[in-house]
C-alpha cells in the first residue's frame, strides 16, 4: 500500500469516529429530553396522588372524630390519666421538671384537632381544673402553614398566679422521670406555649399531634406492661432454676442407684 493511499484510510477513518461522535451525542440529547418528558408524566402522576390521598385522609379525619370524642369521654373517669402519658414518654418526660409534673396533675383533657384541609396546621387543646399556678382553664397552642408551607405559631397567654410562673423558673429541679435525661439548664414544659421564635422544630407539638394523640394507652399503661415483662422473666427464671434442681435430683437418685448396683455385686 502506497503512503497517499495510507493517508487517505486514515482520514476516512478519522472522519467515521467523528461522525460516529456526532450520532452517539444526538441520541443522547435525544433520550435525555424524552427522560425529561417521561419524569414530568411520574411528577403529574405524584402530585395527583398527593390530592387524592389529602381527599381520602380529610375524609377520614371527619370519621375518626366521634371515636376521638368517646375516647375522651372514657378518658375523663381515670385519674391523671393524662399526666402518667406525658412521663411515660421518653421525649416529653425529659421537660418536665418536679412542679411541671405537679400542674399536669390538674390536666383533665388533651384535644388535637388538625384544620379541615389537614395540611394547613393543626391546634392542641389543653383543660385544666382549677388549679394552684394559672388561671386559664384551657391553654391552646396553632401552628399554621402558609401556602409556601413556612410555618408560624400563636398561643394562649398564660395568667400565671402571684409567685407560680414556672418558665421564669430554669432551675426547676427535673421529675424522676426526667432525670436520666436531664438538660443543663432545664427549661419548664409550659415554656411551649410561649416559644414562637422556630415553628418549624416544635418537636413537641409534632410528638403531641403524631405519636401521643393517635393511642395515647400505649404510654399510660408503659409501666404495667413493663410490669407484665419482669414478671414473665422472673417466671422463665423459676422454671429455669426448677429445671436444674430436678436435673440435680435425678443426678443423686442414678448415684444412689450406682451405690445399690455395686453392694449387690460385693454380696
Amino acid at each position: 500500500m502506497s503512503a497517499s493511499a495510507a493517508k487517505v484510510s486514515k482520514k476516512e477513518l478519522n472522519s467515521n469516529h467523528d461522525a460516529g461522535d456526532e450520532t452517539s451525542e444526538k441520541e443522547q440529547q435525544e433520550a435525555i429530553e424524552h427522560i425529561d418528558e417521561v419524569q414530568n408524566e411520574i411528577d403529574r402522576l405524584n402530585e395527583q396522588a398527593s390530592e387524592e390521598i389529602l381527599k381520602v385522609e380529610q375524609k377520614y379525619n371527619k370519621l375518626r372524630q366521634p371515636f376521638f370524642q368517646k375516647r375522651s369521654e372514657l378518658i375523663a373517669k381515670i385519674p391523671n390519666f393524662w399526666v402518667t402519658t406525658f412521663v411515660n414518654h421518653p421525649q416529653v418526660s425529659a421537660l418536665l421538671g418536679e412542679e411541671d409534673e405537679e400542674a399536669l396533675h390538674y390536666l383533665t383533657r388533651v384535644e388535637v384537632t388538625e384544620f379541615e384541609d389537614i395540611k394547613s396546621g393543626y391546634r392542641i387543646d389543653f383543660y385544666f381544673d382549677e388549679n394552684m399556678y394559672f388561671e386559664n382553664k384551657v391553654l391552646s397552642k396553632e401552628i399554621h402553614l402558609n401556602e409556601s408551607g413556612d410555618p408560624t405559631s400563636k398561643s394562649t397567654e398564660i395568667k400565671w398566679k402571684p409567685g407560680k410562673d414556672l418558665t421564669s423558673r430554669s432551675s426547676q429541679t427535673p421529675s424522676k422521670a426526667g432525670k436520666k435525661r436531664q438538660h443543663e439548664e432545664p427549661e419548664s414544659f409550659f415554656t411551649w406555649f410561649t416559644d414562637h421564635a422556630d415553628s418549624g422544630a416544635d418537636e413537641l407539638g409534632e410528638v403531641i399531634k403524631d405519636d401521643i394523640w393517635p393511642n395515647p394507652l400505649q404510654y399510660y399503661l408503659v409501666p404495667d406492661m413493663e410490669d407484665e415483662e419482669g414478671e414473665d422473666d422472673e417466671e422463665d427464671e423459676e422454671g429455669l432454676d426448677d429445671i436444674d434442681e430436678e436435673g440435680e435430683d435425678d443426678g443423686e437418685e442414678d448415684e444412689d442407684d450406682d451405690g445399690e448396683d455395686d453392694d449387690g455385686e460385693d454380696d
